[in-house]
């Protein structure tokens, strides 16, 4: 059914607190691989994509937090979220957003492979016609 609009506020400021409590629990892990790294020990690549993560996630709160600072600012968020959809930590995406990311990344690997496969296929031709 529709949702109310009290009910709709709610469901938001329920996402902006899971987003910041899940880049809160982010920073924390980060700084102890910071302090890791720090005292020489190697991080794996895993650990090493989750800082680098972390700490875009970091400096993309930076022009969020002025949106939420300046008064009736917030106003104008959903108007840059559109022109600058990448604003927002990775915390704070939703379901939809990351599968429409998977879907866009998919599609651009299946155009390069299927330009591949055309590439191939005319190098073959070339080759044969050069054999032959």
């Amino acid at each position: 059914g529709k949702k109310s609009l009290r009910q709709k506020i709610v469901d938001e400021l329920k996402h902006y607190s899971n987003g910041f409590h899940l880049l809160w629990i982010d920073t924390k892990v980060a700084a102890r691989m910071l302090w890791r790294l720090l005292h020489g020990q190697v991080l794996t690549r895993r650990e090493r994509r989750r800082l680098l993560r972390t700490c875009a996630d970091l400096f993309r709160l930076v022009p969020f937090l002025v949106f939420v600072i300046v008064p009736f600012m917030e106003f104008l968020l959903p108007v840059f979220l559109k022109i600058f959809p990448e604003m927002l930590p990775s915390t704070f995406e939703t379901e939809s957003k990351k599968e429409e990311k998977q879907k866009k990344r998919l599609n651009a690997k299946l155009e390069l492979a299927k330009f591949l496969q055309e590439t191939i296929a005319e190098m073959a031709k070339r080759n044969k016609a050069d054999t032959g």
